[in-house]
């Protein structure tokens, strides 16, 4: 009995396993961006994990700072992997990186590796990369985390819906307030 059941526990182990896949393929660890240059973020996620949106955040790990760059990105959507950012006097540093998350329940479903951010003129070592089908989101200023997303995507549609009341509950429903009310009166009255 137990070497029946062995193989289905390392198969739902693998199955849980990926669907919680989440990778950031851009920015790439040492990557230059330049202030005044547009950067794509790229990302490959599974296609289980139900995740339908999240929020991405760039941090620094030598300084005090959080950037809010968007909100309610859209990632069921297989088109919809990547979005491009454009940095406007960003300070200078080799310390950036790009949370991604839920901001709303804490949730982190990953983070990029490491890049510097250069002054605007700079050379970057990389040629800017972007996806013109994809959004582009202006990131300006020190990071500040009581400043509101720099973009917010609209929510993604699910499969909730308003409740409904069919005929037979509508009739429960007015059965059940009448006759509350009717005791609520006759508790008053005696």
């Amino acid at each position: 009995m137990y070497l029946l059941r062995t193989p289905a526990l390392v198969l739902a182990a693998l199955v849980s396993s990926a669907s919680a896949y989440f990778v950031v393929t851009a920015p790439k660890l040492n990557d230059q961006w330049a202030n005044g240059d547009t950067h794509m973020v790229s990302w490959v996620k599974g296609a289980l994990d139900g995740v339908t949106s999240f929020d991405i955040e760039m941090s620094r790990l030598n300084s005090a700072g959080l950037t809010l760059i968007a909100k309610n990105v859209p990632s069921a959507d297989s088109s919809q992997k990547s979005i491009n950012i454009l940095l406007q006097d960003v300070p200078p540093g080799d310390d950036y990186f790009l949370l991604f998350l839920n901001s709303t329940h804490g949730v982190m479903y990953g983070t990029s590796p490491r890049f510097t951010v250069l002054p605007s003129g700079s050379a970057s070592n990389m040629s800017s990369t972007t996806n013109p089908n994809a959004a582009t989101v202006t990131v300006s200023g020190a990071p500040n985390p009581t400043q509101a997303f720099a973009t917010m995507f609209a929510l993604a549609e699910s499969g909730a819906r308003r409740p409904t009341l069919s005929g037979g509950q509508t009739w429960g429903l007015t059965t059940v307030m009448v006759a509350s009310l009717v005791g609520a009166a006759w508790t008053l009255l005696w």
